[in-house]
Protein backbone atom coordinates (compact mmCIF):
# COMPACT_ATOMS: atom_id res chain seq x y z
CA UNK A 1 0.00 0.00 0.00
CA UNK A 2 1.53 3.27 -1.16
CA UNK A 3 1.38 5.52 2.01
CA UNK A 4 3.31 8.78 -0.13
CA UNK A 5 1.38 11.92 0.76
CA UNK A 6 0.38 13.98 -2.14
CA UNK A 7 -0.14 17.73 -2.30
CA UNK A 8 -3.20 19.47 -4.39
CA UNK A 9 -1.44 18.93 -7.51
CA UNK A 10 -0.92 15.44 -6.98
CA UNK A 11 2.79 16.46 -6.56
CA UNK A 12 4.91 14.39 -3.49
CA UNK A 13 5.46 15.67 -0.42
CA UNK A 14 7.11 12.92 1.13
CA UNK A 15 10.13 14.80 3.03
CA UNK A 16 7.89 17.65 3.87
CA UNK A 17 5.38 15.55 5.34
CA UNK A 18 7.72 13.64 7.39
CA UNK A 19 9.29 16.79 8.63
CA UNK A 20 5.34 17.72 9.69
CA UNK A 21 5.12 14.60 11.19
CA UNK A 22 8.35 14.65 13.22
CA UNK A 23 7.76 18.25 14.39
CA UNK A 24 4.44 16.71 15.97
CA UNK A 25 6.04 13.98 17.95
CA UNK A 26 8.88 16.62 19.16
CA UNK A 27 5.77 18.94 20.57
CA UNK A 28 4.74 15.89 22.41
CA UNK A 29 8.19 15.27 23.28
CA UNK A 30 8.75 19.00 24.79
CA UNK A 31 5.32 18.92 26.32
CA UNK A 32 6.28 15.64 28.23
CA UNK A 33 9.41 16.00 29.23
CA UNK A 34 8.22 20.04 30.73
CA UNK A 35 5.51 18.61 32.81
CA UNK A 36 7.81 15.33 34.20
CA UNK A 37 9.92 18.59 35.02
CA UNK A 38 7.55 19.75 37.20
CA UNK A 39 7.08 16.62 38.55
CA UNK A 40 10.51 16.26 39.81
CA UNK A 41 10.48 19.61 41.40
CA UNK A 42 7.41 18.40 43.16
CA UNK A 43 9.18 15.34 44.10
CA UNK A 44 12.20 18.11 45.51
CA UNK A 45 9.95 19.89 47.55
CA UNK A 46 8.11 16.75 48.75
CA UNK A 47 11.37 15.15 50.12
CA UNK A 48 12.67 18.59 51.31
CA UNK A 49 9.86 19.01 53.70
CA UNK A 50 9.38 15.44 54.47
CA UNK A 51 13.12 15.00 55.63
CA UNK A 52 13.06 18.36 57.70
CA UNK A 53 9.33 16.86 59.17
CA UNK A 54 11.11 13.81 59.62
CA UNK A 55 13.98 15.03 61.97
CA UNK A 56 11.97 17.67 63.88
CA UNK A 57 8.86 15.14 64.58
CA UNK A 58 11.26 12.04 66.00
CA UNK A 59 13.52 14.68 68.23
CA UNK A 60 10.78 16.61 69.44
CA UNK A 61 8.81 12.89 70.01
CA UNK A 62 11.89 11.12 71.99
CA UNK A 63 12.12 14.73 73.85
CA UNK A 64 8.82 14.89 75.11
CA UNK A 65 8.02 11.00 75.15
CA UNK A 66 5.31 11.74 72.37
CA UNK A 67 4.32 8.34 70.52
CA UNK A 68 2.47 10.45 68.18
CA UNK A 69 5.35 12.61 67.40
CA UNK A 70 7.51 9.81 67.23
CA UNK A 71 5.18 7.70 64.62
CA UNK A 72 4.50 10.66 62.21
CA UNK A 73 8.49 11.26 62.05
CA UNK A 74 8.41 7.37 60.89
CA UNK A 75 5.46 8.47 58.62
CA UNK A 76 7.34 10.98 57.56
CA UNK A 77 10.23 8.89 56.22
CA UNK A 78 7.96 6.57 54.67
CA UNK A 79 6.99 9.44 52.10
CA UNK A 80 10.47 10.35 51.44
CA UNK A 81 11.25 6.90 50.22
CA UNK A 82 8.04 7.17 48.17
CA UNK A 83 9.09 10.19 46.79
CA UNK A 84 12.42 9.24 45.83
CA UNK A 85 10.92 6.27 43.82
CA UNK A 86 8.51 8.72 42.32
CA UNK A 87 11.28 10.75 41.28
CA UNK A 88 13.19 7.46 39.77
CA UNK A 89 10.46 7.06 37.59
CA UNK A 90 10.03 10.82 36.60
CA UNK A 91 13.49 10.45 35.43
CA UNK A 92 12.86 7.73 33.08
CA UNK A 93 9.51 9.29 31.30
CA UNK A 94 11.56 10.45 28.47
CA UNK A 95 11.90 7.36 26.96
CA UNK A 96 9.07 4.71 26.39
CA UNK A 97 10.70 1.67 26.88
CA UNK A 98 12.47 2.25 30.25
CA UNK A 99 9.01 4.18 31.35
CA UNK A 100 7.06 1.17 31.35
CA UNK A 101 9.63 -0.79 33.61
CA UNK A 102 9.70 2.04 35.87
CA UNK A 103 6.47 2.52 35.86
CA UNK A 104 5.89 -1.52 36.99
CA UNK A 105 8.64 -1.32 39.59
CA UNK A 106 7.48 2.32 41.37
CA UNK A 107 4.32 0.99 42.04
CA UNK A 108 5.90 -2.07 43.31
CA UNK A 109 7.56 -0.14 45.46
CA UNK A 110 5.33 2.31 46.87
CA UNK A 111 2.47 -0.34 47.78
CA UNK A 112 5.43 -1.51 49.98
CA UNK A 113 5.25 2.25 51.37
CA UNK A 114 1.67 1.95 51.71
CA UNK A 115 2.03 -1.36 53.17
CA UNK A 116 4.20 0.50 56.17
CA UNK A 117 1.87 3.41 56.34
CA UNK A 118 -1.02 0.89 57.08
CA UNK A 119 0.56 -1.35 59.18
CA UNK A 120 2.12 1.90 61.31
CA UNK A 121 -1.51 3.31 61.49
CA UNK A 122 -2.94 -0.09 63.10
CA UNK A 123 -0.40 -0.26 65.69
CA UNK A 124 -0.66 3.10 66.79
CA UNK A 125 -4.73 2.87 67.02
CA UNK A 126 -4.27 -0.73 69.01
CA UNK A 127 -1.69 0.97 71.27
CA UNK A 128 -3.61 3.96 71.96
CA UNK A 129 -6.40 1.81 72.35
CA UNK A 130 -4.81 -0.54 74.92
CA UNK A 131 -2.53 2.15 76.79
CA UNK A 132 -5.73 4.48 77.38
CA UNK A 133 -3.61 7.29 76.91
CA UNK A 134 -4.52 11.22 76.79
CA UNK A 135 -3.87 13.11 74.20
CA UNK A 136 0.50 14.45 74.58
CA UNK A 137 0.66 17.89 74.25
CA UNK A 138 2.95 19.31 72.64
CA UNK A 139 3.49 22.69 70.88
CA UNK A 140 5.92 21.49 68.11
CA UNK A 141 3.41 18.83 67.15
CA UNK A 142 0.81 21.38 67.17
CA UNK A 143 3.01 23.48 64.93
CA UNK A 144 4.03 20.87 62.75
CA UNK A 145 0.76 19.53 62.22
CA UNK A 146 -0.66 23.06 61.11
CA UNK A 147 2.15 23.96 58.80
CA UNK A 148 1.84 20.43 57.26
CA UNK A 149 -2.05 20.70 57.02
CA UNK A 150 -1.05 23.42 54.57
CA UNK A 151 2.09 22.32 52.91
CA UNK A 152 0.31 18.15 51.77
CA UNK A 153 -2.56 18.97 50.42
CA UNK A 154 -1.00 21.29 48.27
CA UNK A 155 1.32 18.96 47.02
CA UNK A 156 -1.10 16.19 47.01
CA UNK A 157 -3.19 18.55 44.24
CA UNK A 158 -0.63 19.46 41.97
CA UNK A 159 0.73 16.08 41.71
CA UNK A 160 -2.32 14.46 41.24
CA UNK A 161 -2.67 16.61 37.94
CA UNK A 162 1.57 15.84 36.70
CA UNK A 163 0.52 12.03 37.32
CA UNK A 164 -2.82 12.70 35.03
CA UNK A 165 -1.53 14.39 32.45
CA UNK A 166 1.28 11.01 32.47
CA UNK A 167 -1.43 8.84 32.27
CA UNK A 168 1.12 7.25 35.25
CA UNK A 169 -0.77 4.93 37.97
CA UNK A 170 2.42 4.63 40.39
CA UNK A 171 2.30 8.46 40.15
CA UNK A 172 -1.57 8.54 41.02
CA UNK A 173 -0.73 6.02 43.90
CA UNK A 174 2.35 7.74 45.48
CA UNK A 175 -0.29 11.55 45.18
CA UNK A 176 -2.39 9.28 47.13
CA UNK A 177 -0.24 8.39 49.43
CA UNK A 178 0.87 12.27 50.20
CA UNK A 179 -2.60 12.61 50.41
CA UNK A 180 -2.70 9.62 53.62
CA UNK A 181 0.06 12.32 54.87
CA UNK A 182 -2.46 15.23 54.99
CA UNK A 183 -4.84 13.41 56.88
CA UNK A 184 -2.90 12.49 59.21
CA UNK A 185 -1.19 15.07 60.28
CA UNK A 186 -4.60 16.29 61.31
CA UNK A 187 -5.01 13.07 63.37
CA UNK A 188 -1.26 15.08 64.85
CA UNK A 189 -3.01 18.14 65.53
CA UNK A 190 -5.32 16.71 67.30
CA UNK A 191 -3.21 13.93 69.58
CA UNK A 192 -0.97 16.80 69.97
CA UNK A 193 -3.79 18.33 72.48
CA UNK A 194 -4.85 21.21 70.05
CA UNK A 195 -7.71 22.71 70.67
CA UNK A 196 -10.86 20.64 69.42
CA UNK A 197 -12.01 23.40 67.01
CA UNK A 198 -8.57 24.26 65.75
CA UNK A 199 -8.24 20.24 64.95
CA UNK A 200 -11.61 19.92 63.34
CA UNK A 201 -11.15 23.11 61.19
CA UNK A 202 -8.10 21.31 60.06
CA UNK A 203 -10.52 18.48 59.23
CA UNK A 204 -12.48 20.70 57.43
CA UNK A 205 -10.15 22.14 55.30
CA UNK A 206 -8.70 19.37 54.06
CA UNK A 207 -11.57 17.70 52.97
CA UNK A 208 -12.44 20.94 51.27
CA UNK A 209 -9.29 20.63 49.56
CA UNK A 210 -8.85 17.42 48.61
Amino acid sequence: MDHTVRGAGGGDLGPMAIDQTAMTVGVDTRQRWEIARRGRLLQYVTMAWNSAECVVALAAGFMAGSIALVGFGFDSAIEVTSSVAALWRLRRDADELDRAGAEKRTMQIIGCCFLLLATYVCCEAIHALVARQSPDRSTVGIVLAALSLVVMPTLARFKRRIASKLTSGALEAEARQTEVCAWLSAVLLRASGSTRGLAGGGLTRLRLWL
